[in-house]
């Protein structure tokens, strides 16, 4: 994940969540958000924070 940049991770992120990905996947992406302290304001569904 250290070879992505922040903007290629909140792109993967968002789009993982629109296509309802697996939640294993998007958890993954969602702790490498929290490690880089990238926080995603934009609700993408009721129950997102990142």
């Amino acid at each position: 994940m250290e070879k992505i940049d922040d903007d290629l991770l909140i792109e993967a992120y968002i789009k993982a969540v629109e296509l309802n990905l697996e939640r294993d996947f998007i958890s993954i992406l969602e702790q490498e958000l929290k490690r880089r302290e990238i926080v995603i304001t934009h609700n993408l569904k009721p129950e997102t924070v990142y």
